[in-house]
């Protein structure tokens, strides 16, 4: 199985080229079911390049540790539209920000990653956002993906010893678990819903 993984994603160009249709079959579907709007449309696109610029430029990060905001336009799409949009959002920032500033080699991998934890965040948080579905959101997507799906990702990419991988990440996502939990309430109480009651005004759809 991990060889013929390896011999689909051989080249950049198929990897390219599978991410891209992939993506462009979930958002057709998408589209088609739930009629997405001009609106809609635009905030995704706003969030795909605010996720880009704060992953890649406005992240605090050391040899082994990173802090990164990207996760605040995800949760800002999970809270406005739903789970497909927000995975949707983080599939193409992956993608996208892979493309245009590449710090390695592209990996679809990652960008399924990506895809997943947009889903999770608009799964918990699309209807209601409470401290406790903070926590949840944030332990799935710190301890499980990123942790341990990119670990595996990551070994298979660079062929290094996975627990290896895990104990270096392990601190990362401790540390991004407790940035969420702390981060996420208060923006909800200052920002998500005001933005929200905007979003949500008839006299702009």
């Amino acid at each position: 199985m991990l060889e013929l993984i390896k011999t689909i994603f051989a080249s950049d160009i198929s990897r390219y080229i599978l991410v891209s249709v992939v993506i462009l079959v979930i958002f057709c579907v998408l589209a088609r079911k739930k009629k997405i709007s001009i609106r809609s449309i635009v905030l995704m696109g706003l969030m795909i390049a605010l996720q880009i610029t704060f992953s890649r430029f406005l992240s605090i990060q050391t040899w082994n540790l990173k802090i990164s905001f990207g996760f605040l336009p995800l949760v800002i799409t999970a809270i406005l539209l739903g789970s497909a949009e927000a995975g949707i959002v983080g599939a193409l920032a992956d993608f996208l920000g892979t493309i245009i500033f590449p710090t390695g080699p592209y990996f679809p991998g990652l960008t399924l990653t990506a895809l997943i934890t947009g889903v999770v965040w608009g799964i918990f948080f699309h209807k209601k956002v409470t401290f406790t579905r903070v926590i949840c959101a944030a332990a799935i997507n710190n301890f499980i993906f990123s942790m341990l799906l990119n670990g595996y990702w990551i070994s298979l990419l660079y062929g290094s010893p996975y627990m290896g991988i895990l104990q270096v990440r392990l601190p990362q996502a401790c540390l991004m678990f407790m940035v969420e939990i702390v981060m996420i309430p208060i923006l909800q109480e200052v920002l998500f819903k005001r933005i929200k009651t905007i979003f949500d005004n008839p006299v702009l759809s």
